[in-house]
């Protein structure tokens, strides 16, 4: 994507993956005044620069907008939602709790030798999210994680039986985590 509509165009690839598809009643003359308000949550609102991106991302083919008399519809195709998933799991992380609730949470996959690619995917991003490698395929993590390991499992398509999450009271080596993690 150019630069100029790069951070234009992954917020609405983003809110439209996370909504789904966007119904509009056009109804009013001030209806795209609204609907910038609405979707960009009072941001500066720049017309050109968001009609002009809208545009470039149907021509793309990541976006539909389809009108139905004065109603507007809005969806990602299959191409947009892979490229809007992709911008998710790259702005992922973890917030860090104030306070530290003596749990760890223990991620342990198994993801064969035929999807190495996503296996080597998935512990750079584990690695790039805070997590420490505890053996091989087993990686920890303080705080907790499951919405954030379950988002990445179903972007890189690894069912449960590959990828386990625990969370554990007692740790067998522990003192050494809570000096890595500064606990």
């Amino acid at each position: 994507m150019p630069r100029k509509r790069s951070g234009m165009a992954k917020l609405i690839l983003r809110r439209l993956l996370i909504g789904g598809a966007v119904f509009i009643a056009a109804q009013s003359p001030y209806f795209w005044l609204k609907f910038y308000k609405n979707f960009f949550e009072g941001r500066p609102i720049f017309r050109r620069k968001i009609k002009d991106t809208f545009s470039y991302l149907r021509k793309r083919g990541l976006i539909i907008i389809e009108k139905d008399g004065k109603n507007f519809y809005m969806r990602l195709t299959k191409k947009g939602e892979l490229i809007a998933g992709k911008y998710q799991i790259d702005e992922l992380y973890i917030k860090k709790q104030k306070k530290w609730d003596k749990k760890w949470r223990v991620i342990i996959f198994d993801i064969p030798e035929n999807r190495r690619i996503k296996r080597d995917l998935f512990r750079s991003k584990l690695k790039g999210m805070g997590f420490r490698q505890f053996q091989k395929s087993v990686w920890i993590y303080p705080y907790p994680c499951d919405e954030e390991v379950k988002l990445l499992r179903g972007f890189f398509g690894l069912e449960e039986k590959h990828l386990i999450i625990l969370t554990v009271e007692k740790l067998e080596g522990a003192e050494k985590l809570l000096k890595i993690f500064n606990l």
